[in-house]
């Protein structure tokens, strides 16, 4: 029986899951933080005092690539794709210029700066279309170290709580509108709990009630739908660039967790739909929405277990070693996004 579980990682599997329900709590608490970046934390200073790793390597190897995959399949039950469309859509100019900026300036300062693809790749997604989602969406697609995806989620979420702290100052310093406000946190900041606590901030400083906080939620949802031409170019590129005997397979190439979640996504909005038509009544109805509700609290949970795998693997010296680098990276990118937000909403007279 010992034998079966170590042969199956459940060692491994288990001390994940031990350290990631604490983070988890500790993320509810301190929202602005996150449960991941508390994952990655614990996972790193355990990790540094478990010096064999033989038995749980199996396990932590597993969490950090396929229970990452499921994360983001399950992502896909908090996307309704109609309420993007019909709400988020005037917003897709800003999100495009913005996330075609930051990724440009990722790309062409990681080769400037010789920072390896993989780090620089998820800085500028993570910066670009919703922070920990990104990442966790992009890692397995372009095969990342757990060394590269612990320095892009820590660049992440420094600039995730400078960004909460800051922008609604900065939105009242250059007169936004609400309408003009939402639309900067929303495609702005990468993070949904930094939106969040942005726009609140930003609600409470003008007595707007939650309309900001609304509208902004909706933009940044409307910009992790990027995750998915995004993921499917680096799927192709990564196959032009490493071709197998056999030739060309787009079965091979086209990442199957990504098309779950795209399934996962059309299914949460036909049930959305027939809801609102009632099509779907009574208990069935809170039935569907509660499930689509756990399967989302799920994916979240499982973000932080794979984080906390990623931390587990991670060499802390290296990662301080290397540190400053993506920090500048991640500095540039954030300031283009919101050179980009701020000059297009002025071109478009938003304020």
């Amino acid at each position: 029986m010992i034998s079966q579980v170590n042969r199956i990682g459940g060692y491994g599997i288990l001390l994940c899951l031990s350290l990631a329900i604490p983070a988890w709590g500790l993320g509810l608490f301190f929202p602005l933080i996150g449960g991941p970046v508390f994952g990655i934390i614990t996972g790193i200073m355990i990790g540094h005092l478990i010096k064999d790793k033989t038995r749980i390597a199996s396990g932590i190897s597993f969490v950090s690539k396929k229970v990452l995959q499921y994360a983001v399949v399950l992502l896909g039950f908090g996307l309704d794709l109609q309420t993007v469309i019909t709400v988020g859509s005037t917003s897709l100019p800003l999100i495009i210029v913005s996330i075609g900026a930051a990724l440009t300036v990722a790309y062409l300062l990681g080769k400037a700066m010789h920072i390896p693809a993989g780090t620089a790749t998820l800085v500028g997604v993570g910066s670009s279309i919703c922070g920990g989602s990104a990442i966790a969406a992009t890692a397995p697609v372009i095969n990342a170290r757990d060394e590269e995806i612990a320095q892009a989620v820590s660049v992440i979420f420094l600039f995730n709580v400078i960004a909460a702290i800051l922008f609604p100052w900065l939105g009242d310093g250059l007169n936004f509108s609400h309408a003009g406000f939402a639309l900067f946190a929303g495609t702005a900041i990468n993070d949904t709990s930094s939106v969040t606590a942005a726009a609140s901030v930003w609600d409470s400083m003008h007595q707007t009630g939650t309309q900001v906080l609304d509208h902004a939620t909706i933009v940044k949802l409307t910009r992790t739908l990027a995750i998915i031409p995004i993921t499917l170019s680096l799927a192709l590129y990564q196959a032009k660039k490493q071709p197998r005997a056999n030739g060309f397979s787009l079965k091979r190439t086209f990442p199957m967790f990504i098309a779950c979640f795209i399934l996962a996504s059309l299914l949460t909005t036909i049930c959305n739909y027939a809801i609102e038509r009632g099509g779907l009544r009574g208990e069935f109805t809170d039935m569907i929405q509660g499930t689509f509700s756990s399967l989302k609290q799920l994916s979240k949970f499982f973000i932080i277990m794979a984080m906390t795998a990623i931390g587990l693997n991670t060499d802390i010296k290296k990662l301080l070693r290397s540190g400053t680098k993506p920090l500048l990276l991640g500095l540039c990118c954030w300031i283009t996004i919101i050179l980009a937000s701020i000059g297009l909403q002025k071109m478009l007279g938003f304020f």
